[in-house]
């Protein structure tokens, strides 16, 4: 069997991937892939991915708001999210974050949303997952105003932005997680961002269906595709796949550590 690896974030409810769930998790699985955390993004969405977690073993869910849909909704409340949250295959809040590539002319409503999560994720306990998009300065400030009012766990999913953010991010003890961007070809800038964190706060995903790495770019991307990206890993590491798999797997296991008692 090849080494265990988790894709921490991907999206099986997504139309994508209508009435192929199983094959998908199946494939994951010879693959390496043991664990997946699939996103909600949306209120409405919750009890799909909810029914996707409960139905295999493999798979967790986590709860939030995308920033793009931040201004289509009634703002979540802490409350929500808490409730949401106590699922016992809930094991993140997001994701939730700023885009402003896309929807900057919604850039208010997407903070108070962001403070929002950052309130469950402290109350919760469990770690907050985090879409940042052309708002790398607001996203720094942020994430630091709610650590300064208490400590929390928190994920950089799909991390793509400047090197600063990633040291903010690094600096509060924050997570990098790897996509198929960082295997892309002219993405050498962004995987010496990876280099330069630290081992032991990275993280491996698929953001699937999106972002498939290479051989598969351009095509569907789904979970067993995460071992392609984490092959990459761990060149930029310089270390053996075997233990850039391991390494990941002990991060997963030390971030979202409910996984872990579920």
């Amino acid at each position: 069997m090849p080494p265990e690896i988790t894709d921490s974030h991907c999206h099986l409810d997504f139309p994508d991937f209508n009435g192929e769930v199983p094959e998908i998790v199946a494939r994951a699985r010879a693959a390496g892939v043991t664990r997946m955390v699939t996103i909600c993004t949306r209120r409405d969405g919750l009890a799909a991915v909810q029914a996707i977690s409960e139905a295999h073993p493999e798979v967790f869910h986590a709860f939030g708001i995308h920033p793009m849909r931040a201004h289509e909704e009634a703002l979540m409340t802490v409350e929500e999210l808490v409730q949401a949250a106590a699922h016992p295959k809930c094991v993140g809040i997001g994701e939730t974050g700023l885009d402003y590539h896309y929807t900057a002319e919604s850039a208010e409503v997407q903070q108070a949303s962001l403070r929002v999560h950052i309130e469950a994720a402290r109350e919760t306990g469990l770690p907050l997952i985090i879409h940042a998009r052309a708002a790398d300065d607001d996203m720094a400030a942020i994430l630091r105003e709610g650590y300064e009012a208490g400590p929390y766990g928190c994920v950089m999913h799909c991390f793509s932005s400047s090197a600063a953010l990633a040291r903010a991010a690094l600096d509060m003890g924050f997570y990098l997680s790897m996509s198929g961007i960082a295997a892309f070809p002219r993405s050498q800038e962004l995987r010496d961002i990876f280099a330069a964190a630290p081992l032991d706060r990275v993280l491996v995903e698929t953001d699937s269906p999106y972002l498939a790495p290479p051989p598969h770019r351009g095509k569907r991307n789904e979970p067993a595709y995460t071992a392609h990206t984490a092959k990459v890993g761990a060149e930029v590491f310089g270390i053996a796949y075997e233990d850039f798999a391991a390494a990941t797997q002990a991060n997963f296991e030390r971030l979202f550590s409910k996984t872990v008692a579920a």
